[in-house]
């Protein structure tokens, strides 16, 4: 009976020796991707990223920003294995060096808007008479000085000869546009339809005139110094799949193809 005893605790202790041996070495095989991502993509990730992490074992993270301040960060030599940005930083990284020739992939686009306050009044910016007469009238008008929605914006106005007599709110980010909106102390933000769904407190009014409208897009690219290359590559792949696209027009966004 012993026998019996002290040869079922051994076949006990070989298994889960075994089962220990396979936790670490599929430990082993997980990486840890970190990533660098515009906010014009946030809300897209932040339901992806959960779907990856569960589809490959792999852990994600994940830190958002400006365009042009995570540009900055990478020209200032900050490590990272994948970055998504705007096409006009991600461009710059790739003649730069510091993106893997090949990697650059385009992911999705917004559509530049208008957001105001919940429950306020819609003024009509259908037409591009309708918009100027809104954005002479509006008492505030927050904008990311940075931003992709914030340069076209201030280019926009230019264009249409009114900057000087816009009551302008610059802001660092698109996130305390959003927040000088919903706090009303600007009237209108301007903000892809991305970054503008996902705010409480703020509606989307509507995107620009056809004529007039400009895309945020989102490319992702693999950093020349990777650690973890091959599953950055795989983190983009799998951002592009048909599967992600519900997830991306869900978001405010359309899936972006070359």
């Amino acid at each position: 009976m012993k026998n019996k005893t002290a040869g079922a605790n051994q076949i006990i202790a070989v298994a889960l020796g075994l089962v220990l041996m396979l936790a670490q070495a599929s430990a082993a095989r997980a990486a840890e991707i970190k990533v660098l991502c515009s906010t014009a993509l946030r809300t897209v990730m932040q339901e992806l990223v959960p779907q990856f992490e569960r589809a490959t074992g792999n852990k994600v993270v994940i830190e958002y920003g400006v365009s042009a301040a995570i540009q900055r960060r990478v020209e200032a030599g900050e490590p990272f294995d994948a970055i998504v940005l705007t096409v006009k930083q991600l461009d710059a990284l790739v003649q730069e060096g510091k993106i893997a020739p090949g990697t650059r992939t385009p992911i999705a686009r917004s559509g530049m808007a208008i957001a105001i306050h919940a429950g306020a009044a819609r003024p009509d910016i259908k037409t591009m008479d309708a918009l100027k007469r809104t954005l002479l009238a509006a008492k505030s008008i927050a904008f990311a000085k940075e931003g992709a929605s914030g340069l076209y914006f201030m280019a926009l106005a230019k264009r249409l000869g009114i900057v000087e007599q816009l009551k302008l709110k610059p802001t660092d980010t698109g996130d305390e546009v959003g927040e000088a909106v919903a706090g009303g102390t600007a009237e209108l933000g301007m903000l892809p339809v991305s970054e503008i769904l996902p705010v409480k407190g703020v509606e989307l009014l509507g995107e620009f005139p056809k004529e007039v409208q400009e895309y945020a897009i989102s490319v992702g690219g693999v950093s020349v110094a990777a650690k973890q290359a091959a599953a950055a590559r795989e983190l983009i792949k799998f951002a592009t799949a048909p599967a992600a696209a519900p997830v991306i027009r869900k978001k405010g966004m359309e899936p972006e193809r070359e």
